[in-house]
Formats: structure tokens, C-alpha cells, sequence
């Protein structure tokens, strides 16, 4: 089969085009931002590329055109597709159709931590030589690779509610047909597609009801969202985490090293030893050893695996160090996240400061949607700066009750040096965003490396430069 792929070099889309490659299709792609890194993958899988929209590409003459939700109705080649009748569908529809419809397919999903928790999952499967397939909207650095197809029957999927395609309005989430289902939380979000939080809950209604009766939903317990999706259907067996020792998994105290005992009903299963901070990624961790059992790994082996995990790019993710500065990733865009990414530091580095560096890059928060929620969420940190460049609304204004300690800058450049200006050995610098954000972390270790003279303490991703 030869698939052409619109919107390939998105995360989805261009995981999904590895997967149809290695399942042996011919697949080419096309989108309007064909550059590196994700180019530079896709070619080396031998997937040809074409920049942009341009009709001629039907000439390309594929069995099926797949749409990515990128793609809008007006789009030239989209327009020529729907004129000539020509067979068309979506990523989420091809791939439950071609992959996941013999798989044992284990979904998580949540406003927050899919990405993490679905590392998670894969890879305790995977070191419990299960070798399963995956599509995640990251890089497991376990992996190296966002996707991949095996034979297992097992397969583990970041399950996002975000909208299908232009034709397509249901949430990605309800194609997957999933028998184990993690649900992390469920907050409002995407403003450019959901009326209201009830417009979400009724999407994760609509995910729970594909569930079988012999799967497994796994739930936070402390989400009274998630409660009020099951009141309005359920079918599926639940099992609940939460830090609240009343839940079914819960998590005990950490200690100084971020490690905490782990239960099931009140038994003690082992205890989590690794480097990871945060509560928030506790609960992932829970949430992915409860799946896992499911799947049939003992609690006790899915624990030990976790000591080997090591995070996905850009979940706080260290990119260099100079003269005692400390410059770190972190795909952190919602309010929940910037709140438990700065805490989460804040617990890890102690009084030392915090350089909080934000870039409201979503379309929810371009819309200005959770602009009120912003100064609360990065309160922990002692001085904020905000790359306020294109947003329609006013960043100062939204970030005035933090006082002088916020600031927001129009030009990236002055941002950086700005930067440079301000920290000082023994400070930590984290940068915000869902996107490439300029590139502004080499840009400002290179900088720091101009100011002291100094060499830079590079990670591998600095080398290379960075994130797409």
C-alpha cells in the first residue's frame, strides 16, 4: 500500500509514517515546515518528503491520502482530493484499521502526563520482554524513537482527545479500542476546539464507552472530573491511584532520593528507586504499573523496571551547565503542568533560584483562555520572564500580581541577554514550552559561554541542535 501523508512531520503523523514504513508500506509525506530533526528521520527511513500543499501531489497517485488534523478544508491538495474523489481517511482511523486492530492496545489518557506515563508503560513492557509496539508524542529515552511496530500483541499509545481531522470532529482517542486504559486527570483544555470542560468529558465518555467488559480502566482517584465521567456509564472494571492511601495504588512518602514504597490495597508491592521528581510523576508511575499488571507483569517486576527508566526528552530534561548555571527543557504549557514543574524543581534544588522561562505557545494559551492562572502556577520560582511575541493578549497585565520579579520581552534576543544578565552561579534555568522556542536554550548556553569564557557542560541534544 502506498500511503501519502499530509502533516507528516508532526509527532503523530510522522510516528505513524515510521510504523507504516516498517510494516513494510511506501509512504511519502508532505507538510508546510519540512526541516530537521524530524526530516532528516523521515528520510532515512526512506519516506520522501515535499514541502507544502501543492495539488499536484494527487500525481503521486497513492492508494490512500492520510489526513492529519493540521490540515484544513481550503488546503490546495485537500481540495483537489475531495474534487476527484479520491480515497482519503485519517491517521487515527489507518492506524486502528492496519495496526491496532489485532493488538492488545493499552491507552493513556489525561490532560497531563500521557507522554510520561506511556514512556513508562512501554518500557516496562518492554524490559519485561514483552517487546511491545508504540506511538508516543515524545522521545522515550529508554527508545530513542517515538514509535515503533514489533510483533508482540502488545501495544501502548498516547491516547490524545485533541480533534481527528477536518472531517473528523471526535476526539483521536475513540479509534484505538483500547483493553487497558490509563486516565491521568482530565482538566479544561484545548480552547480551540472545546466549548467548555463538559465538551471534554463527554469525549472521555465516549473513550470509556469502547472499553470491554473484561479491560481495565485505570483512574486517578482523586480526580472528581474523571468520577463524573464514570456517572454517566461504565462498564469496565476500574482501579483507582492516588498518593491518598485510600486508593487502590497508592504511593507512600518519598524520600530524600525521590524514591517511595508502592501499594495495592494496602500491601506493600516494593519500593520506586529512581531520579525522577514530583508527584505528579509518582502518580504516572503508578498509573503505568497498574496498566502493566493488567498486561500480565507482577507489580514487583514493573517497580524494579522503573528504577531504569530515564524520563523523555523535554519532560525537565538538564541541557547544559555553565559556570554553575544550570539550564534545563521542559514541555510544561498548561497551568497544571507549569505549576508541578516548578514545585517539582523547587523540591529537587531547595532555596537556590529559579529562573522560570515561559512560552505560551498552545492555542489554548494563545487564546489567553488560562492567562488569569498563570502568576499562581509560577509563584515557587524567583524571577519569570515571558516571551510575550504574538499573543493576543497582554502578558504584563496577566503577570502583574507577580510583581518586579516578572517580566515579558517581545524580542527573543533581548530575552537571552537579559538572562545572561540576571543569573548567577548556583541558579536554575527553566524554560517553558511546547515548542522549539526559538532555539533559546543553545542560544543562551552559547551565551553564558561568551559571558564566563567558559566551557559548556553539553548534553546530547545541545549538540545536536535541539528540538524541532
Amino acid at each position: 500500500m502506498h500511503l501519502h501523508i499530509l502533516g507528516i512531520c508532526g509527532t503523530f503523523m510522522g510516528g505513524l509514517a515510521a510504523i507504516a514504513r516498517n510494516a513494510g508500506h511506501t509512504v511519502t509525506g508532505c507538510d508546510a515546515n519540512v526541516y530537521p530533526p524530524m526530516s532528516d528521520q523521515l528520510r532515512a527511513l526512506g519516506i520522501e518528503l515535499t514541502e507544502g500543499w501543492d495539488a499536484s501531489q494527487i500525481n503521486l497517485k497513492p492508494d490512500v491520502f492520510v489526513v492529519g488534523n493540521v490540515v484544513t478544508r481550503g488546503n490546495p491538495l485537500v481540495e483537489a482530493i475531495l474534487e476527484r474523489g479520491l480515497a482519503y481517511t485519517s491517521g487515527p482511523q489507518w492506524l486502528a484499521d492496519n495496526v491496532l486492530h489485532d493488538k492488545w492496545v493499552l491507552a493513556v489518557a489525561g490532560t497531563h502526563g500521557k507522554t510520561t506515563t506511556s514512556a513508562m508503560l512501554a518500557w516496562i513492557l518492554d524490559d519485561a520482554r514483552m517487546r511491545p509496539g508504540f506511538l508516543i508524542g515524545g522521545i522515550p529515552q529508554n527508545f530513542g524513537m517515538s514509535a515503533r511496530l514489533t510483533d508482540s500483541p502488545f501495544f501502548v499509545i498516547e491516547a490524545d482527545e485533541y480533534d481527528t481531522a477536518f472531517f473528523d470532529k471526535r476526539s483521536k482517542f475513540v479509534h484505538y479500542h483500547p483493553r487497558t486504559v490509563i486516565l491521568n486527570n482530565l482538566e479544561y483544555d484545548h480552547a480551540d476546539i472545546f466549548a467548555d470542560l463538559a465538551a471534554i468529558e463527554t469525549q472521555f465518555h465516549h473513550l470509556v464507552r469502547t472499553v470491554p467488559g473484561n479491560g481495565l480502566i485505570v483512574s486517578n482517584g482523586g480526580d472528581v472530573n474523571l468520577e463524573r465521567v464514570f456517572e454517566r456509564g461504565l462498564w469496565t472494571p476500574v482501579e483507582r491511584f492516588g498518593t491518598d492511601s485510600t486508593a487502590g495504588w497508592s504511593a507512600g512518602e518519598v524520600d530524600a532520593h525521590g524514591h517511595f514504597d508502592v501499594f495495592f490495597d494496602g500491601a506493600l508491592q516494593g519500593r520506586v528507586k529512581w531520579g525522577l521528581i514530583g508527584e505528579h510523576n509518582r502518580l504516572n508511575a503508578l498509573a503505568s504499573i497498574a496498566a502493566a499488571r493488567h498486561a500480565g507483569v507482577p507489580a514487583a517486576t514493573a517497580i524494579d523496571a522503573l528504577s531504569r527508566f530515564e524520563n523523555v526528552k523535554r519532560r525537565m530534561e538538564v541541557r547544559g551547565a555553565v559556570h554553575g548555571i544550570t539550564v534545563y527543557d521542559d514541555f510544561a504549557h498548561h497551568p497544571t503542568a507549569i505549576t508541578t514543574t516548578v514545585e517539582g524543581l523547587r523540591a529537587k534544588v531547595g532555596r537556590a533560584r529559579i529562573l522560570a522561562v515561559l512560552e505560551p505557545r498552545s492555542n489554548t494559551m494563545k487564546l489567553g483562555v488560562m492567562k488569569a492562572a498563570l502568576p499562581t502556577s509560577l509563584a515557587a520560582a524567583d524571577q519569570v520572564y515571558c516571551y510575550g511575541a504574538n499573543l493576543g493578549w497582554d502578558a504584563a497585565e496577566a503577570l502583574a500580581p507577580l510583581g518586579t520579579k516578572a517580566r515579558v520581552f517581545d524580542d527573543l534576543d533581548q530575552l537571552v541577554s537579559q538572562l545572561v544578565a540576571d543569573a548567577r552561579p548556583g541558579d536554575h534555568v527553566l524554560m517553558m514550552s511546547n515548542g522549539g522556542f526559538g532555539g533559546i536554550h543553545a542560544r543562551l548556553l552559547d551565551a553564558l559561554h561568551h559571558h564566563y569564557h567558559e566551557d559548556i557542560v553539553l548534553t546530547p541534544m545541545h549538540r545536536y541542535g535541539g528540538y524541532a
